[in-house]
């Protein structure tokens, strides 16, 4: 019998590997944000670039230190998830788990003190608002309140008001075109990781110590196609091999 089972474990057809994301396929900077699990606050970014896509990935700096949201990780509610998980949605104080391109960066330094970036910037002013409200006609977008005619949210980050963490970051494209209640506002953005408070988390984006998001900030480049990986380490192993991840 024993044989038998055996036998026919190996005549079973072999799980396909998960899909490889389009997103990685044309990158040649990865941000990559490794948690120990789907509920751990505290995890690891390291980067790494490639001249080409046909070329391994290889390290690009130190890793470094970084917490995620409140409550840890979950899933893109419209990706396949890899391994069992939570799903995210709005407001449950997780970032976001898979692969997403980057956005512009922000900061409330003048555009004419943002020389030394990259990417697009984004001067946050007084008015200046990310929406987290899901019934909004702009949920998930960042908006001055000021020139808008008829705002139609109750609820969103006041992006001036935020202080230190805000002071610098760059926007993850999650949730973009938006769908309600799938999560909004994510960010990479600075933390005071030194205070026994960071360990709370963030509200759902990816925070480090202010050196450490400059550096990152100053190195990404949106020539290459950047790219942000962000799983639990469950979730990185299955799919290290077939991606290939570094």
């Amino acid at each position: 019998m024993r044989f038998v089972l055996a036998l026919l474990a190996l005549l079973a057809p072999l799980a396909p590997p998960p899909p490889l994301s389009p997103l990685i396929t044309g990158a040649r900077q990865m941000v990559l944000v490794i948690t120990p699990g789907w509920n751990n606050v505290r995890g690891e970014l390291r980067r790494f670039d490639r001249a080409s896509s046909s070329e391994p990935w290889r390290a690009a700096g130190d890793s470094i230190s970084i917490v995620v949201g409140k409550n840890g990780i979950a899933w893109d509610p419209l990706a396949d998830p890899i391994v069992p998980g939570p799903i995210k949605t709005e407001g449950d104080g997780r970032s976001p788990a898979g692969v997403f391109s980057l956005g512009s960066a922000f900061g409330y330094a003048p555009s004419a003190e943002a020389g030394w970036l990259k990417l697009p910037y984004l001067h946050v002013t007084e008015g200046v608002e990310c929406v987290d409200d899901a019934s909004s006609s702009v949920y998930n977008q960042i908006v001055n309140r000021r020139t808008v005619a008829s705002p139609d949210w109750k609820s969103a980050e006041k992006m001036r008001e935020v202080g230190e963490a805000y002071r610098w970051g760059v926007v993850v494209n999650y949730n973009t075109p938006a769908v309600s209640t799938r999560g909004s506002c994510i960010f990479l953005h600075s933390a005071n990781l030194a205070s026994g408070g960071s360990d709370q988390g963030t509200a759902g984006c990816t925070a480090m110590a202010q050196t450490d998001l400059h550096g990152l900030m100053a190195w990404i480049d949106p020539k290459v196609s950047p790219v942000l990986v962000q799983l639990p380490r469950v979730a990185y192993e299955k799919v290290k091999a077939d991606w290939p991840l570094p």
